[in-house]
């Protein structure tokens, strides 16, 4: 028997709970297991794009009001909806998670199929209210949120579930989680507090081209299980080094891409600031993730992508800047 330190099991049970890799084993509670299912750590993108989205809008204020509906779309955007798309994505990956992560609720046999189907419908019918509730609550005459709600419910089925299944395919599958993580929450916090339009919806989609340079760092924990199942990830069908090569040239290209736009229109310091951003991903990227990106993935996250995401805040408020000009 494997004897572990206190701390180490502290560490694992704190995985256990954010759903992360290297969970500890073993857990009891129904409601902790469907908290790892959840997995909590993937609301924080979700989160911090509604925040993104409020600031392009040009129309939050700071009143009880609005910071309110902005909780509420977190809410919807976090807990709700992006569990209910972790659950799904877990329900339809059993068997690549018994080869890759066999700790997780399902292969384990910690929760049944049953109980996840049962999750899966709960966590849906209350984004779906959440949702409508809205676009009551601002006066939209379109049910804009239902509609990005549905449109991400959609998005999440045809990337987990068969027979598109579009993760299988590294292109469509990393995009479509991309856009999922960058524009999706970014239009529901734009069309909340302001009137979404083609500018947004186009650059967001843009800039989701730098998030799915993030989806495929996601990949190289799985190359085993998706290389033993024929899942084309880009980390299979390009090889490991090349794969990186591709993440990385994402990343860095679309989000100075975006830099360029907003210096086009004037936001010639947030511009700035965006490429600047760049810098330090690029040293990390260098330190960790191209000299050994199955070993590193984890760590190159979380040196590298503050800036990624404080980019994307940059942005927003430069966006919502310049409509009030």
């Amino acid at each position: 028997m494997t004897n572990i330190s206190p701390e180490e099991d502290n560490k694992a049970k704190a995985r256990q709970l954010l759903g992360m890799k290297g969970a500890s084993q073993g857990e009891t509670s129904i409601w902790k297991i469907r908290l790892q299912l959840m997995k909590p750590i993937t609301w924080i993108p979700l989160i911090w794009g509604v925040l993104c989205g409020a600031a392009s809008s040009g129309g939050y204020i700071w009143s009880v009001e609005d910071f309110l509906k902005a909780l509420t779309c977190m809410l919807l955007s976090g807990p709700l909806m992006t569990g209910y798309t972790q659950t799904l994505n877990d329900f339809y990956d059993k068997e690549i998670d018994a080869i890759n992560e066999p700790y997780r609720p399902i292969p384990s046999g910690a929760i049944s199929n049953g109980q996840v189907i049962a999750q899966i419908i709960v966590l849906l019918l209350g984004g779906l209210t959440i949702a409508y509730l809205l676009d009551l609550w601002s006066g939209h005459k379109t049910p804009i949120m239902l509609l990005l709600t549905l449109g991400g419910t959609l998005v999440a089925y045809i990337y987990s579930a068969p027979p598109l299944k579009l993760k299988q395919n590294g292109w469509l599958g990393n995009y479509a989680l991309g856009a999922s993580y960058i524009a999706l929450p970014w239009w529901a916090g734009h069309a909340l507090f302001g009137q979404l339009n083609w500018t947004i919806v186009i650059l967001t989609l843009f800039y989701s081209l730098a998030g799915l340079g993030i989806a495929i760092v996601n990949d190289f924990k799985s190359v085993e299980g998706d290389r033993a199942l024929g899942l084309q990830s880009l980390p299979v069908t390009f090889g490991i080094e090349k794969a990186s090569w591709i993440c990385v040239l994402m990343i860095d290209i679309f989000q100075a891409g975006v830099a360029l736009y907003l210096i086009s229109i004037g936001q010639n310091l947030s511009g700035t600031i965006l490429l600047l951003f760049i810098i330090p991903q690029i040293t990390f990227q260098d330190m960790y993730f191209l000299r050994d990106p199955l070993k590193n993935d984890v760590k190159y996250q979380a040196s590298a992508q503050p800036f990624l995401v404080l980019g994307m805040l940059v942005a927003g408020l430069a966006l919502g800047h310049a409509g009030a000009l």
